[in-house]
């Protein structure tokens, strides 16, 4: 089951304040619903949110085309003008996504996103959804 995304505040915000150029941070489920989020706004978050889910699977796809690789998607990330674009799995059916501005030390956000995952990656996972229901 999901923690209240109440109790994910502290550990979204800091991630956000340990690493300069982060904007938003979005933790989400599998099937592209938002969990948690920090900084940025709520509707931005929801398009974020589903627009992982999408990403999520055309890596896992691409990943499996990969000699010795068993298709799981660890860490995407994606440069665009202005900025970055982060996404690592972060429990079973989990994602934490983070978006950054294009000052970001890119060796620091990974490595905090990283340690938030091993820290709290339990408490991220989301079970899978069945006719709009956790099973």
């Amino acid at each position: 089951m999901i923690q209240q995304r109440a109790n994910f505040d502290w550990m979204l915000k800091e991630l956000h304040d340990g690493v300069p150029g982060v904007q938003q941070i979005v933790v989400l489920s599998a099937d592209g619903l938002r969990i948690a989020r920090y900084g940025g706004d709520p509707d931005a978050a929801d398009r974020i949110a589903a627009a992982c889910a999408g990403l999520q699977s055309l890596a896992a796809a691409v990943a499996a085309e990969i000699v010795y690789s068993d298709g799981t998607m660890k860490l995407v990330v994606i440069e665009v003008d202005g900025g970055f674009f982060y996404m690592m799995a972060a429990g079973t059916g989990a994602y934490l996504a983070v978006l950054t501005d294009e000052t970001v030390d890119a060796g620091l956000v990974g490595a905090r996103m990283r340690d938030m995952v091993i820290r709290i990656g339990a408490h991220l996972t989301s079970p899978p959804r069945h006719e709009g229901r956790a099973v």
